[in-house]
């Protein structure tokens, strides 16, 4: 049987079912071995992980990648839960992939989890495994990955006798992160999780994540994703995750940053300065849209200074907050218009988690910081993408949807077959449909299928999950660009189905 589509018929209604037939059964190869007991014994010597959890994280790191997602198909057809087999997931990773020698990488094996979850959360009873299982197999081949580079790393029992007492354990963190020192850090952060509430470990953590700008803002998003699959799974796995998040934020090249002045350090100090002077209630406000526009023109060719002093006045003159979230999405997106590649990539990734934090934190301090960094980080993505290929003199106002009279019966399959043509097309055939519909949910439901079954990389989830996340915290009259703009990212129905759909169909039919 072939699985290629044909091309006017990939998203209708039955080319999708026939696309995704049987991806949720997954009760295949039920008559294999259950994890015995002494498969199950702990090294005392590496991380100690919640007992019920254990033989699974086993299953996963032990089993062959080519036989992993039989394996787990199995327990899922006893009695292995959803809950429990994301867990098992998030610890696999945090456990033997090493957030060095970038928060990236390979260790997106640890980063994608949430977003497969939000996708798997967001997706119809029978695509809902698929996101899981891709990123079970992406955790196989990081593992091996960090045996290639890192010698085959696994994070070590925490020193007990260091971990601080409950009353000291928030000074001891605090001390540790701003001293950039990782051997304090790691019992202080036990400390602190042993001590502190979820919420009140990560009103810290939401700082740590945003002060600098290395790794592209797999910091901020590490700290946004761990945050949403602890709520998922339970706080009872929270040490060894907060361990890797600590070691991951921590993450410096030369000496330490506390020490010197390095540009991926300055936005955070200077705003440090700056919200003090800001007007108590700066959280309220009228929504501007001639605001956002300002601030998107100033975006393009403006220092991470001017834009944040921008901000700031805007925030002054009782401009909505939401106004410059506004433009902070759409810029991101307009970045990913000039060049659809993985820098600007990251500018709208970071804002989806900075923008998680803002709406998280319960401290208005770190709510304006995480708004005024998002804000500075921009232009910093945006000349991070000279030198890596052509970046086209282009904005969202080029986007302009087709002719009212081209635009009747545009159907959501067209829009994702001509991605593959031309994605300046595709991009104003998406913004002629949506303008004409109203709302995107049947586009969002398609780009999630799409990503589904053509994704191949942890940003294809990553990406997909944040964008469509993001289109509802986005104002109606700059949500339709932004979804246009990030079009230019997503996957084309025309393309091959990854090896992952190849594989499961091949499983579910043995």
């Amino acid at each position: 049987m072939s699985h290629q589509n044909t091309r006017r018929t990939f998203l209708t209604q039955g080319a999708v079912a026939g696309a995704v037939v049987g991806l949720g059964d997954l009760g295949f190869l039920s008559h294999l071995r259950p994890v015995g007991g002494s498969e199950a014994k702990l090294d005392p010597n590496t991380v100690k992980l919640d007992p019920e959890i254990e033989p699974l994280v086993r299953l996963i790191e032990e089993t062959p990648r080519e036989r992993l997602l039989e394996e787990v198909a199995s327990r899922i057809h006893g009695d292995t839960s959803y809950r429990e087999l994301l867990a098992a997931l998030l610890l696999a990773g945090v456990k033997n992939v090493e957030p060095r020698p970038s928060v990236g990488h390979k260790f997106h094996a640890v980063l994608v989890v949430n977003s497969a979850h939000l996708a798997s959360m967001s997706s119809p009873p029978e695509h809902r495994w698929l996101p899981i299982f891709w990123a079970l197999d992406y955790y196989k081949s990081a593992a091996a990955q960090d045996v290639r580079e890192r010698g085959d790393w696994t994070m070590q029992a925490v020193d007990e006798a260091a971990v601080p007492v409950p009353h000291k354990a928030p000074l001891a963190f605090t001390d540790a992160m701003n001293g950039w020192d990782e051997q304090a850090a790691d019992p202080a952060v036990v400390g602190l999780a042993r001590s502190t509430g979820a919420q009140g470990v990560y009103e810290h953590l939401f700082r740590y994540g945003m002060r600098d700008f290395r790794s592209i803002g797999h910091k901020a998003i590490y700290v946004a994703n761990s945050l949403r699959t602890l709520q998922c799974i339970g706080w009872q796995h929270s040490e060894p995750v907060l361990r890797s998040l600590a070691y991951a934020l921590l993450a410096h090249e030369g000496d330490n940053p506390k020490e010197r002045d390095h540009e991926a350090d300055r936005p955070y100090r200077r705003n440090l300065e700056l919200v003090g002077n800001v007007r108590q209630d700066w959280a309220v406000g009228e929504p501007d849209p001639a605001a956002t526009s300002d601030l998107l023109e100033t975006l393009r060719t403006g220092s991470n200074d001017d834009v944040c002093d921008e901000v700031l006045a805007v925030l002054e003159r009782g401009v909505s907050p939401q106004s410059v979230w506004d433009a902070l999405h759409v810029g991101a997106g307009e970045l990913l218009m000039r060049q659809p590649a993985i820098v600007a990539l990251h500018a709208v990734t970071t804002t989806n988690a900075m923008h998680y934090a803002y709406l998280t934190s319960g401290n208005n301090e770190t709510r304006l910081l995480a708004l005024l960094q998002n804000a500075a980080f921009l232009p910093m993505f945006r000349e991070a993408m000279q030198g890596r290929g052509d970046v086209r003199d282009i904005t969202v106002n080029n986007l302009q949807p087709k002719s009212e009279g081209s635009s009747a019966g545009i159907s959501v399959a067209e829009v994702f077959e001509l991605l593959g043509e031309d994605r300046d097309a595709a991009a104003s055939l998406a913004l002629s449909r949506l303008q004409s519909v109203g709302e995107a949910k049947e586009m969002i439901d398609a780009a999630r299928l799409v990503t589904f079954l053509k994704g191949n990389n942890a940003h294809d989830y990553k990406f997909s999950s944040a964008v469509l996340e993001d289109y509802y915290l986005v104002s109606p009259e700059f949500r339709n660009q932004f979804f246009a703009s990030n079009l230019y990212q997503l996957r084309s129905s025309q393309e091959k189905d990854n090896q992952l759909v190849e594989r499961t169909r091949a499983a579910l039919i043995s």
